[in-house]
């Protein structure tokens, strides 16, 4: 057995100190469901009849953090390995369609389980006993199905978040979501309204890095556009244009789904032409058009992603790679990328920043009208181009130039001209007009400049 898929020292020791102690105790969740289907197991949740103040007493010559203890959650650090160990509890209502207002301990594992969410994650395990499964969830994993532990309705109803959580698995995992449980997604779908952004934006990255992101994405729009209501535009908008054969909401996941499953990759995909129903017009001739939909792209990406709270590392890359994404990297009609042209986009967004957005020009390409397909070796050609641009120590970036700002200073100049100054020369040699060296850059200021 692979050894990620192994339940780590840790948790054996956890549940026979409790074991030992007099008190039940079991692995449950995530790491149980990846157990049984063979997956790399993550974090791991134990839960116990023990109240978290024995918990804390059982394991009191070890680190303990009182992560959640007012709804029985505790944090013991085994070997450096963080156990989450939680009473059995039953709960109240959720006004706020997150939290239980009351939570009761139990002494029952079946209350435990039946309040969680899906079948799958509700498989208790016991190194001596093997598994107990109380709700069908082995059976589920076998059918590969995401099914609601009791009321779908009343499980969203308690924890909104429970929705995403669905979409997530089904995307990830590629599980079929159960009719019930589908139907009251659909229903409660508006309750997304009072989840965190933080929430939200962990859930849908998770999501949209998923093997099944396009069949989960497509069939469950309506839940997307709860939080992401910009999209409801792209929806069935007929592109009209002979280089398309997708609506753009279509297009746009065709395109995610070719992608490798990397969060900026994937989020630079999903945001890319959500302008263009904004931007759209018709020729004279009754085909559409979309100038200036990578800007209006990027404005509604930022304003997106702020408002999800993404972290300003990844915010800046998408907003980026969508602003940059239809940049042209060919000269007319000719059927080879340009170096030079890749030199300019390069002295943009750097070396790194280039793969990036060439495989999101790839797959953007690959979800268009297949005739307009620029075909395989075309993108094999182009990062050939950008290796040997990058392998050769070719000029693309203004820190590459044979002069500096200090050079600059020395004959007088200052200010902003000499950032001015320095992104001319940049140009010109790019376009080969000024060759990378000292002396030539020198006189090309002389006869320019002076």
């Amino acid at each position: 057995m692979n050894s990620n898929n192994q339940f780590k020292p840790a948790s054996k020791v956890a549940i026979d100190m409790l074991n030992s102690n007099g008190f039940e105790a079991f692995l449950i969740g995530g790491s149980v469901r990846d157990y049984i289907m063979g997956l790399p197991i993550g974090d791991i949740d134990i839960t116990t009849n023990a109240t978290p103040q024995q918990v804390k007493k059982v394991f009191k010559d070890f680190r303990v953090v009182e992560t959640g203890i007012k709804h029985g959650t505790v944090t013991v650090l085994i070997d450096n390995e963080p156990l989450e160990i939680t009473t059995y509890r039953s709960e109240g209502t959720y006004s706020d369609n997150r939290h239980p207002d009351e939570v009761v301990f139990s002494e029952k594992l079946s209350d435990d389980v039946i309040r969680r969410d899906f079948t799958m994650n509700a498989i208790a395990y016991d190194f001596s006993s093997g598994f107990c499964d109380l709700v069908g969830g082995m059976d589920d994993i076998r059918n590969q199905t995401i099914r609601c532990i009791g009321n779908a309705e009343t499980r969203f109803r308690e924890d909104a978040l429970r929705i995403l959580r669905a979409l997530r698995f089904s995307s990830v995992l590629g599980f079929t979501i159960e009719e019930n449980t589908k139907d009251a997604i659909h229903k409660c779908k508006d309750l997304l309204k009072n989840i965190s952004a933080e929430r939200i934006r962990e859930e849908f990255t998770k999501l949209i890095c998923g093997k099944n992101v396009y069949n989960v994405l497509q069939e469950f729009s309506d839940v997307i556009t709860v939080f992401i209501p910009e999209f409801k535009a792209s929806i069935g908008f007929d592109q009209q244009n002979h280089h398309h054969c997708y609506d753009v909401y279509t297009h746009t996941l065709k395109a995610v789904e070719k992608s490798r499953p990397d969060a900026v990759i994937r989020l630079s995909l999903f945001f890319h032409d959500i302008g263009k129903p904004i931007v759209a017009h018709f020729d004279e001739k009754g085909e559409q058009h979309y100038y200036g939909h990578p800007k209006k792209s990027a404005e509604l990406t930022e304003s997106i992603m702020t408002r999800l709270r993404f972290d300003n590392e990844t915010k800046n890359k998408v907003v980026t790679l969508v602003a940059l994404h239809d940049s042209p990297i060919m000269v007319n009609n000719n059927i080879y990328p340009d170096k030079k042209r890749l030199k300019k986009i390069m002295s943009k967004i750097g070396k790194d920043l280039i793969f990036d957005l060439i495989h999101i020009k790839y797959c953007d390409n690959s979800a268009q009208n297949p005739l307009y397909f620029r075909g395989e070796d075309f993108y094999k050609t182009t990062y050939s181009i950008i290796d040997e641009i990058i392998n050769g120590q070719e000029c693309f970036s203004i820190k590459d130039l044979k002069i500096n700002g200090n050079d600059l200073i020395a004959m007088g100049f200052k200010g902003k001209e000499i950032g001015k100054i320095l992104e001319k020369i940049l140009e010109c040699v790019i376009n080969e007009k000024v060759r990378n060296d000292y002396d030539e850059i020198c006189r090309y200021i002389s006869l320019n400049y002076q």
